[in-house]
Formats: structure tokens, C-alpha cells, sequence
């Protein structure tokens, strides 16, 4: 009787364990693209009130992505030291203190926050992938989607209220942009008791530089494409549809609607993809959603408008969570599948980082959304290409190379 009761106490305490830990996964996830997609649907407001260009604006995407590209392939090197709890609690902090100083009246404080936001944000995107395949190694898809939903979720919300708590709250720009800080700090909390474990990731002997595997470059370049385009999104179609007479605040919720309907694909394309010996049929079907709301942004209706929108929004929930599971169904271990995050986030989010400034330099020298809106056609084909290497039946083995499942 008491061996059983200790067992039922131990069962519900690793239960208990568990549900926190998923807590705190989702805090994080959820952290991951509010702090930046909050900033597409003020960037008339920003524009106007400090006076700066198009080009120069579209900074305010880019550098957390700089941000990305440069702290990303440290990520993985400063969990195995701390471990992956302390690491990923330590940018959470961070986050709350850039998304703080952001908001701070001054342009300098706009941009230094900004990249500190990036440099959170980057260990966060790096990290999560291999915590999942790390405690949750037969549930990779289904936590991917899970914590994929989440991050979008929020994401949506942000760009959705961003102008009705600037305007209708009374808070301003900077305010709207600083209640974030409330998100970070809550994340913090809910992750204090995982403190209580430090894991050190093992290094697996004979393991080589994966930056020498054609594989592990496709998934870099299908992250780093998908990201462009999502961010080139956040940052500029709130502009370009209110340029096309929508108010701000319809633009910007446009875009939350964006990201809405990417939810549910968001989370089943991670579980269909784990249960696939290849994933080429997903990429392909993506793609087909990206052309046909890049193209209907184009030459379609003004009044189709929502069906474009449509589109893009499955595409990007498709895109943004197959790229995460890459990182955990093309590996073997945790050490690997972070080691992959981080090449996989600084190339392909240094790559994301051109996309906002091309996008508003192109409008800016030609005064027109065509030549720019074609960046998303083109980049779209090159999705496909890169797609179909990536969703190849193929894993890293430990010496960097690739090997057929």
C-alpha cells in the first residue's frame, strides 16, 4: 500500500512537472513574434512621428533579425555551458528589458531596444526545437505544432491590437509597443521553477560541423526564405493595403487575419509531417497557397482582397512550423537538432533581414508595390526548390553528413 501510494504521488508529480514545463514552453513560443509583429500596423505612426524613410523604417524588422543571425549559432554553445533552463531564462529577462527601452522617447532607444529584442528573441527560436525533441522526443510534431500555434497566436493578436491600444487605449506608439513588456514577464515567472533543473546537453563524440551537409543547407534556406517572406508581411502589407484605401486599423487587422488562419495549419502540418516518410507533398502544396496570394495581391481584385489574405496565412502557418520540425525530424538528438536551429536561424534570418529594407528601397526608388510584391513571387519559387531538398526521407548523421532513413 505505501510502495503504491508513492508511485501515485511520483506519477502526479511527473505529471505536474510536465504541464508546467508545457506552460512555460508556450510562454516562451508566445513571446517569439509578438514583441516584432506588433510593429508592422505603427509603422505609419513611427514614419510620421520620427520622420523617417521607408528604407530606414523597415529597420525596425530587420534588425532583430540581424540580431537573430548574430546570436543564433552561439545559442546552442551557451546552453551546453549553463544549461538550456538558465539560457533560455536569461533572454526571457532580456526580452522584457528591450521591449522596456524600446518604448523609451528617444529614436536611439527605439532602434538599441529593437536589437536587444532580437538578441532575446534568437536564443528563444533556437532553443525550443531542441528542448522538444530533448523531453518530448516521440511527440516532436505534436509539440511543434502546439507551441507553433502558440507563437502565432500571439503574433496575430499583437498586430490586431497594436493600433486600438495606440489610439483607442491612448496609449501611443511607443506605449502600444510597451505593453509587450507584461507578456515577457509573465513568461518569466512561469519558468522560474525549471530553474530547479540544469541539463548540460551531451556532446556526442565523432560529431562534425553540419555546415558541411547539403541537407542541413536546404533546411537553412527554406527557414531563411519562409522568413523573409513572413517578415517582409509584418512589416509592409498593413501599408500597402492602406495605400490601397483601407483605414489603419483595418490594414492591421488584415494582417492579424493573416496569421489567424494560419492556426490550424500552424498544428496539423507538424503532426502530417511526422507521420510522412518525406514531406515534398506539403512543400508543394505551400508554395501553390504563396503564389496564389502574392499573385492575387497583384493582378487580382481590390475587392478579393480577404482571398489573398487567405492564402498567405496558410502558407505562412505551413511554412513557419515546417521549418521548426525540419530541426527535430531531420536529427537524431537534441545536440544536433539545436546545433541545426542555430545555423538554420542565423543564416536564414541574416537572409530574412534583407527582405523588409529591399521591400520598402524598391517602393521608395519606383514609387510602386510591383517590382516589390514580385521579391514574394520569386522568393516563392525558390521556396519550392529548397523545399523538396529539405523534405527529403534524409537525416544528419553524427558525422554532418546525410543519410536516407
Amino acid at each position: 500500500m505505501i510502495i503504491n501510494n508513492a508511485k501515485k504521488k511520483l506519477a502526479v508529480h511527473s505529471r505536474a512537472k510536465t504541464v508546467i514545463l508545457i506552460l512555460g514552453i508556450m510562454l516562451i513560443a508566445a513571446n517569439l513574434r509578438a514583441a516584432i509583429t506588433g510593429v508592422g500596423p505603427l509603422i505609419g505612426a513611427i514614419r510620421s512621428q520620427t520622420n523617417l524613410s521607408n528604407t530606414i523604417t523597415g529597420m525596425l524588422t530587420a534588425l532583430p533579425l540581424l540580431a537573430f543571425a548574430i546570436l543564433s549559432p552561439l545559442a546552442p554553445k551557451i546552453a551546453h555551458r549553463i544549461g538550456m533552463e538558465l539560457t533560455l531564462m536569461a533572454s526571457l529577462v532580456l526580452l522584457t528589458l528591450g521591449i522596456i527601452v524600446r518604448s523609451v522617447p528617444s529614436v536611439m532607444s527605439l532602434f538599441i531596444g529593437t536589437f536587444i529584442i532580437g538578441l532575446a528573441i534568437a536564443v528563444g527560436n533556437v532553443l525550443l526545437p531542441s528542448l522538444v525533441k530533448r523531453d518530448f522526443p516521440n511527440q516532436v510534431g505534436p509539440m511543434t505544432g502546439a507551441y507553433s500555434v502558440s507563437m502565432n497566436v500571439f503574433g496575430a493578436l499583437a498586430s490586431g491590437i497594436s493600433v486600438p491600444l495606440s489610439v483607442g487605449a491612448g496609449l501611443g506608439w511607443r506605449g502600444s509597443l510597451g505593453s509587450w513588456a507584461l507578456l515577457a514577464g509573465l513568461a518569466v515567472l512561469c519558468w522560474l521553477p525549471q530553474l530547479r533543473y540544469r541539463h548540460i546537453t551531451k556532446v556526442y563524440e565523432g560529431e562534425s560541423s553540419i555546415w558541411l551537409s547539403t541537407l542541413a543547407w536546404q533546411v537553412t534556406l527554406f527557414m531563411g526564405i519562409q522568413s523573409l517572406m513572413f517578415y517582409i508581411n509584418a512589416t509592409w502589407l498593413p501599408v500597402i493595403l492602406h495605400e490601397r484605401g483601407m483605414s489603419i486599423a483595418s490594414s492591421g487587422w488584415m494582417l492579424s487575419a493573416m496569421q489567424f488562419v494560419s492556426l490550424p495549419i500552424s498544428f496539423i502540418v507538424p503532426v502530417l509531417a511526422g507521420r510522412q516518410k518525406n514531406q515534398k507533398g506539403i512543400v508543394i502544396v505551400t508554395v501553390i497557397f504563396h503564389l496564389l496570394g502574392y499573385i492575387g495581391l497583384l493582378f487580382g481584385p481590390v475587392a478579393l482582397t480577404w482571398i489573398w489574405i487567405i492564402c498567405i496565412g496558410l502558407a505562412v502557418g505551413s511554412s513557419i512550423s515546417l521549418a521548426l520540425a525540419f530541426f527535430g525530424l531531420r536529427t537524431h538528438n537534441a545536440r544536433q537538432s539545436a546545433e541545426l536551429s542555430g545555423m538554420a536561424q542565423s543564416i536564414g534570418y541574416l537572409l530574412a533581414a534583407i527582405g523588409p529594407i529591399l521591400f520598402g528601397y524598391l517602393h521608395d526608388l519606383t514609387n510602386t508595390w510591383f517590382f516589390s510584391l514580385m521579391i514574394l513571387v520569386i522568393a516563392s519559387i525558390l521556396l519550392l526548390f529548397v523545399g523538396l531538398g529539405a523534405g527529403r526521407n534524409a537525416y544528419l548523421s553524427s558525422n554532418g553528413q546525410r543519410k536516407a532513413l
